[in-house]
């Protein structure tokens, strides 16, 4: 295809409760969305960055800045280009994996629409429904905390991540297996929290039966990850280190992830995402999706992706309630007995509300090719 347009478009989204983790309390999501127009049709995209680089070194407005004067000029450039290309033609722009899969994806979208085919269909899968598992926040308060657990429980979640931090872990851990029971799926995430010399008391968490513990070090500290997996019973899943193909088999060759979280903004889209299952699934290393609070973009483009056989545990596609009053989408992701049903319309699988859009927007901006 050959692009017409870019369309960046921002809008402002309230969260319906402040989601805190070790790197900060989210209240408002500052998001871009990306619109390409080709001469075969039109595609959108969403670039998970956050507003400010604490999760990663990306943030919105620098996703922006690079996408506008580097990324879509070298792929106007490029002349004619399918979604399998983007990357290629990318390379030379060294980081920024959520401005160039923000690119990728809106791409996809507009192909896998002129196709008249879905997403799922062209990963080639045919699972209708996959697990859906719910992210908690860290609270002041435990006894909030257990409430809004009790409420997920409730909802139906087939299971339940917690997020951790140093003061904030064996506590509140020992009550919400208390409160959910020895069968239900567990889990804590600690966003990169801890270090070394935390090993033994991360170790303590075995008592409590958990599904994996997700980064508990820092990112680029993959043989503390390694040791850590060797002390500890519970499997050790990476989530931040994961950038690239190279660094997720690296990460499983030094023994650092038993357990691999699959962003496909973190990676550099959908199509390197699909390539780090493939290499999880020869290595029979799990692997699962994980959220970056997405609209209905987002979370539609990823139910499809976990409909592939590598994603054995329940991923964070919640439903579009857990984070926001209304989604941007006609059709929001729901959850219904802990599944959420596979999004089957044209493209990425969604349709956007353009006036709820329009009335949330907070700038656009468009360059022509």
């Amino acid at each position: 295809m050959r692009f017409e347009r870019l369309e960046l478009r921002r809008i402002g989204l309230e969260l319906v409760v402040p989601f805190r983790t070790s790197f900060g309390t989210e209240l408002h999501r500052d998001i871009l969305l990306v619109h390409v127009t080709t001469d075969v049709g039109d595609g959108w995209g969403e670039c998970v960055a956050m507003s400010a680089p604490f999760y990663s070194s990306e943030f919105v407005d620098g996703a922006d800045l690079v996408i506008r004067q580097h990324l879509w000029p070298m792929l106007t450039a490029a002349g004619d280009v399918r979604a399998a290309d983007v990357a290629g033609v990318l390379e030379p722009v060294h980081g920024h994996p959520m401005a160039k899969a923000a690119l990728e994806m809106a791409i996809l979208d507009a192909e896998l629409r002129a196709a008249g085919t879905t997403f799922h269909e062209l990963l080639g899968t045919d699972r209708s429904t996959i697990p859906s598992g719910v992210s908690v926040g860290i609270f002041d308060d435990l006894d909030d905390l257990l409430a809004q657990v009790q409420g997920y429980v409730d909802d139906g979640y087939a299971r339940i991540k917690l997020k951790i931090e140093p003061g904030w872990d064996l506590e509140p851990v020992r009550l919400v297996r208390d409160l959910i029971g020895p069968d239900m799926p567990l889990q804590v995430d600690a966003n990169t929290a801890y270090n070394r010399t935390d090993l033994d008391h991360l170790c303590r968490l075995d008592e409590y039966d958990l599904l994996l513990i997700e980064q508990p070090l820092p990112e680029e500290d993959l043989l503390g990850h390694a040791q850590l997996a060797q002390r500890s019973s519970t499997p050790v899943c990476l989530d931040e280190s994961i950038v690239s193909l190279q660094t997720a088999a690296d990460a499983i060759d030094l023994g650092a992830a038993e357990i691999v979280n699959i962003k496909p903004g973190r990676v550099g889209g959908y199509l390197a995402a699909r390539r780090i299952h493939d290499l999880c699934l020869a290595r029979g290393i799990p692997v699962w999706c994980g959220g970056m609070v997405e609209t209905g973009i987002g979370r539609a483009a990823n139910a499809a992706l976990a409909t592939l056989p590598g994603f054995l545990l329940p991923g964070d596609i919640s439903a579009a309630s857990r984070f926001y009053a209304r989604d941007i989408v006609t059709d929001p992701i729901t959850v219904t007995d802990g599944t959420v049903t596979v999004p089957d319309a044209p493209g990425l699988g969604f349709e956007l509300d353009h006036d709820f859009l329009d009335s949330i927007t907070t700038s656009t901006d468009v360059i022509d090719a």
